[in-house]
């Protein structure tokens, strides 16, 4: 099976709301034929892009794959409100989770093809760094089991990003060494801060856009970086609700519920 045909199962599955009981295929085993089929599938969604995750790669897969973080795209957002409830969307029969995460707003358009941005370079186009929930979910409930690879083929095991508050004055903040709790239906399931990723929220940009430059993907003003889970993955279903803390006063929750077919 092609990555294109691979492809067009998951954008199948993900418009029927149906899960996978198998990968599609034949999984693929690097980074260059996982991309392969998240460029396929993103040209087989036919929906813009107006967002990238950035993911880890943990030890030992990570000097297996050559690299420490893994991409992939955002489709939709939600803006965060405490005066009205804010849904994240899970696929039934699939693998569904909620994470804690810095967001990252790029100011300009950037040049098409650059792959050497260095971690100077990347924070000076940064226009707004916001705070947020990460949706993480797909259509096949054992994406994380079978490693980096996988997640990557299906659009980096994303399913939206909830935008909470705009971090005041966060060239000065220190952002990175707050501390992040997240909460399912009250109880604390995570705790950490961005500091422990390489390079922090600012090294998860500079990965994501030598990544794009590498594969020859455009990236505009406006665009959104999720920089990383900064309190681990924690799986969520229907019914639940998320509460994510960012040191010691800002916040954003949501719902979760069931992916509709569209």
């Amino acid at each position: 099976m092609t990555a294109a045909e691979i492809a067009k199962h998951f954008v199948s599955a993900r418009q029927r709301g149906q899960h996978l009981a198998h990968y599609p295929g034949t999984a693929p085993d690097t980074l260059v034929s996982a991309y392969a089929v998240q460029d396929a599938a993103i040209a087989a969604s036919d929906r813009p892009v107006i967002g990238w995750k950035v993911g880890r790669i943990f030890p030992p897969l990570s000097d297996h794959f050559g690299a420490n973080r893994l991409s992939g795209p955002i489709f939709t957002t939600a803006t965060y409100s405490p005066t009205q409830p804010v849904i994240g969307q899970v696929f039934i029969g699939g693998f569904g989770a909620a994470e804690a995460e810095f967001l990252i707003k790029i100011g300009s358009d950037l040049p098409v093809g650059k792959q050497d941005y260095t971690l100077e370079e990347v924070e000076r186009l940064i226009a707004a760094v916001h705070i947020g929930i990460e949706i993480a979910s797909s259509p096949l409930p054992t994406i994380n089991e079978l490693g980096p690879a996988v997640t990557i083929s299906d659009f980096g095991n994303n399913n939206g990003l909830i935008i909470g508050a705009a971090i005041e004055n966060w060239q000065t903040s220190n952002f990175a060494d707050w501390t992040v709790t997240l909460q399912i239906d009250g109880s604390v399931a995570g705790e950490g801060a961005a500091n422990s990723f390489p390079d922090g929220p600012i090294g998860s940009m500079r990965f994501l856009l030598n990544n794009l430059g590498a594969r020859g993907i455009p990236i505009h003003a406006g665009t959104w970086i999720s920089s990383g889970a900064v309190t681990g993955v924690h799986q969520v279903t229907p019914g639940q609700s998320v509460h994510a803390t960012f040191g010691p006063t800002l916040s954003v929750n949501c719902t979760i519920e069931a992916a509709p077919i569209f």
